[in-house]
């Protein structure tokens, strides 16, 4: 299995909004980042690059979601980590051979590997890595993604 890098840190937060200001006031972040809704995945999110690592800044709607329950249980911080990995069967297939398990994707509602917007994605259980939850992503390759991805999502 190749890592390739991180393609995303996902830190969790009370409120997205007051943390996105922080990080523009503090670290130079881009004044253009702006706060979205994503109903489907149930959080209102920022997300913005720090050299080549995108940072997602993720706040929950309701107490009972991913990233509330997480700051619950460990305060605001790191959520999970997205490794962008050359061949995910084979990441996937490596792990689950070391004894890692599987985790439902919160936004899909799916276990395993599966689609998603930017590529094929797969999340492990919190405690198959130390410290925090481990994405799996392939990138799509030029003409790979699906069709249903390439339309204007609406937000």
């Amino acid at each position: 299995m190749a890592v390739l890098g991180i393609k995303h840190l996902a830190i969790a937060v009370s409120n997205v909004d007051e943390a996105l200001a922080q990080y523009q006031r503090f670290l130079g972040v881009a004044a253009d980042a702006k706060p979205r809704d994503l109903a489907q995945a149930g959080s209102r999110e920022a997300h913005f690059f720090l050299g080549d690592v995108q940072i997602q800044l993720c706040q929950s709607y309701e107490s009972d979601h991913r990233f509330a329950r997480h700051i619950a249980q460990h305060g605001e911080g790191l959520h999970h980590a997205c490794l962008s990995v050359d061949d995910i069967h084979d990441a996937v297939e490596r792990s689950l051979a070391s004894g890692a398990r599987l985790k439902e994707c919160k936004s899909c509602q799916v276990t395993g590997i599966h689609e998603h917007p930017e590529g094929w994605i797969a999340f492990l259980e919190g405690d198959s890595v130390p410290g925090m939850e481990i994405e799996y992503m392939q990138v799509y390759r030029e003409g790979e993604m699906p069709e249903r991805f390439k339309k204007p999502r609406q937000i």
